[in-house]
């Protein structure tokens, strides 16, 4: 099965890694939550290596 992450990139441009372990509905409802709430943040979806 593959799995995602959730990401985020703050405002200098920095990346870290939310969430991980997550199936892409899971991740993908997760970054919508996140930007919902009106973090100041870009949240993206990636897959993880397998």
């Amino acid at each position: 099965m593959e799995t995602f992450r959730v990401m985020r990139q703050d405002h200098n441009g920095n990346r870290f890694p939310v969430a991980g372990g997550l199936s892409r509905t899971e991740a993908e409802a997760l970054a919508a939550e996140y930007e919902a709430r009106g973090h100041k943040q870009l949240y993206w979806v990636e897959r993880e290596a397998a």
